[in-house]
């Protein structure tokens, strides 16, 4: 009986011992050595995991970009240029001076220019609400107002504004990760560069009906008159499918679109204000 014991105390200890013997050759013949620069690069990124790199995370980022062994074709929203630079240092390059960009939201159908023509009583979502109907002014196109993009913002750089029932961005906060343009299943939220002292000139609407269709449903859409490319002498603003768009790389900032345009849909933020027009002297001499 003790025999037994004994021999089956040494046969599982034997294969115990095999077995981790097996294990040891397999980790060794398998094991992946990582590079120790991607601990570095990670403890520069901010953290935020906030998928605007276009990688699932900033530990992603940072294999990808040791790999690469190149910062060509990487960024990081919420760290900038600064980030980048840190990076840099570590991998012993170069980093390129990156423009801010900051989010902006390409409609501007409040409730006081586009009244609710109906009622909506539903899931709170604007994913599911544009999967039933147009929208509560009939533009198949503009806002739903149920607030997806602000759920998704990590940053606190967004909020609903009650009056209007339309998005607000928070600049000072916005790190351009995205997470919004995302979230918006009509895609009403665009990044854009900050530009000059904040200042940004864009189409507040993305309606691509025919004018008079457009105006019905809302005052201030885009009704495709053309009149903003005939006034652009930089070739930034294009009209297609009864839309224009103004490219940000090509605006000047010259602020001569915004006076052409007859609904108000193309905004100027962070100018200082117009000056008044002058009144033209009477030159009618007198009788």
């Amino acid at each position: 009986m003790n025999e037994i014991v004994l021999y089956s105390v040494l046969s599982i200890g034997s294969l115990g011992t095999l077995m981790a013997l097996v294990l040891y050759i397999v980790a060794q013949r398998f094991k992946v050595i990582e590079d120790p620069r991607i601990d570095q690069v990670e403890d520069k990124l901010p953290g935020a995991n906030c998928g605007g790199c276009g990688y699932a995370g900033c530990r992603n980022f940072a294999e990808e970009i040791v790999k690469a062994g190149t910062l060509e074709g990487f960024n990081c929203p919420p760290g900038g240029s600064e980030v980048l630079s840190e990076v840099a240092s570590v991998l012993g390059l170069e980093a390129e001076e990156q423009e801010s960009m900051v989010a902006v939201v390409l409609c501007s159908g409040s409730r006081q220019v586009a009244p609710p023509k109906t009622r909506f009583e539903g899931l709170n979502t604007c994913e599911f609400a544009h999967s039933l109907y147009a929208g509560l002014s009939g533009c198949p196109y503009g806002c739903l107002g149920e607030g997806d993009c602000v759920v998704s913002c990590n940053f606190d750089a967004m909020c609903m504004d009650e009056n209007t029932g339309l998005p607000v961005i928070i600049e000072e906060k916005c790190v351009a990760c995205g997470a919004c343009v995302k979230a918006c299943p009509r895609n009403i939220i665009e990044l854009r560069k900050k530009g000059k002292k904040s200042r940004r000139i864009f189409v507040s609407c993305i309606n691509r009906e025919k004018g008079g269709v457009a105006r019905k449903n809302c005052k201030v859409a885009c009704i495709g008159c053309g009149r903003c490319v005939k006034e652009c002498k930089f070739e930034a603003i294009t009209l297609e499918n009864n839309l224009a768009y103004i490219d940000f790389n090509k605006c000047t900032l010259c602020r001569k679109c915004p006076q052409e345009c007859p609904t108000s849909a193309i905004h100027e933020i962070n100018f200082p204000p117009r000056k008044p027009k002058e009144k033209k002297e009477n030159k009618t001499a007198e009788a």
